[in-house]
């Protein structure tokens, strides 16, 4: 009778895997994510980038939560090319990649000058015979798409003048892990029209939330990123809001977002920069507009004028949790480019 029992058992658990297995590949049987480029997010639907957390997720609770070895890019190398410094893109990179155990290479403009001492051409080429992918934080998307173009190994944006979607999936996978949800809110940018806002704007109604983005005049962002947003929000049935007074944007928000205000090569407009931007820090009487349950994002590195000590440092501050995903999503992308991994924790509901 034991015997008979255990038979059964096994037989189901054996069926019950079997349904999960069948139905794990065709939950992913039209996501098409190893050898691509990770240039915007432009190019990717909202299953795409859903994926992208999903991989992060599973990886922070099987490696950080579980103290799970994964060794999933063990033999693969990263070519990472730095014309802009950086804490977090450098850091999140360097030590992901090799937790994975891969090996990334650290290049600067010292060690790689882009179009300058061999083309960008000959470099992608060279790279796609040494290396597994490329990271390149750079000044201009053009430098990108010429690399993706050229080389036959996946290129993801670091950072450009144009876009930043990597930051973006770490605050989504931030937002994420504190509502449970992500669909419904309200995301509220205060600041510059920037490379950060561009990367929101082209991804956040893929996932069913609202965004109000307050810009002074003349720093609105991009006339073309701004009609895809709008679109994208009229297909996803969200709201759309832009305005030049931040406190309209921060009315009923649920997460208040902001950048510096002097991007890395703007040094020389500082002061102009400071005038304009008056009345844009973001502050408790900012947040009395915003939902009760506001939470507050900033990419860093954060100077005052953007955000007061009393917001930043308030326990309803995301931004070091928001620091820390840079590291796992960094790692889900690079996985997902990479490798077929299929993540073993649940789908987290987005």
């Amino acid at each position: 009778m034991l015997y008979q029992l255990r038979t059964m058992l096994s037989a189901a658990w054996g069926q019950s895997n079997r349904f999960f297995a069948r139905h794990l590949q065709s939950s992913h049987s039209n996501l098409q994510l190893k050898g691509r480029d990770l240039l915007t997010l432009k190019n990717f639907n909202a299953e795409e980038i859903k994926h992208f957390l999903w991989v992060s997720a599973d990886l922070k609770q099987r490696i950080k939560q579980r103290g799970e070895y994964l060794p999933l890019l063990q033999g693969k190398s990263l070519a990472m090319i730095f014309e802009k410094r950086s804490t977090r893109t450098r850091l999140s990179t360097e030590t992901g990649f090799a937790l994975l155990g891969g090996h990334p290479c650290f290049l600067t403009t010292q060690d790689i000058h882009l179009g300058v001492n061999e083309s960008l051409k000959d470099t992608a080429r060279v790279l796609s015979g040494m290396t597994d992918a490329v990271l390149a934080r750079v000044y201009h998307q053009s430098d990108l798409e010429l690399l993706a173009k050229e080389a036959s190994i996946p290129i993801v944006n670091g950072l450009s003048d144009d876009y930043h979607p990597i930051q973006i999936l770490a605050d989504y996978l931030t937002i994420q892990e504190h509502y449970g949800c992500l669909k419904g809110l309200t995301i509220s940018w205060i600041g510059d029209g920037n490379n950060v806002l561009h990367s929101i704007m082209l991804s956040a109604a893929k996932f069913g939330m609202n965004l109000h983005i307050a810009t002074p005049k003349g720093y609105e962002p991009n006339s073309a990123v701004t009609a895809a947003a709008k679109q994208f929000s009229k297909e996803s049935g969200t709201k759309m809001l832009m305005t030049n007074d931040p406190l309209e944007a921060a009315s009923g928000a649920n997460v208040l977002v902001t950048d510096t205000w002097v991007s890395m090569g703007q040094e020389e407009e500082k002061k102009k920069r400071l005038q304009d931007f008056t009345g844009y820090q973001i502050t408790m009487q900012t947040a009395k507009l915003a939902a009760s349950n506001w939470t507050f994002l900033h990419c860093l590195p954060r100077k005052p004028e953007e955000v007061d000590d009393e917001v930043f440092y308030s326990p309803k501050s995301l931004v070091f949790q928001e620091a820390e995903n840079r590291k796992w999503t960094i790692m889900g992308v690079m996985v997902s480019l990479l490798t077929d991994y299929s993540p073993r924790m649940p789908r987290p509901t987005f």
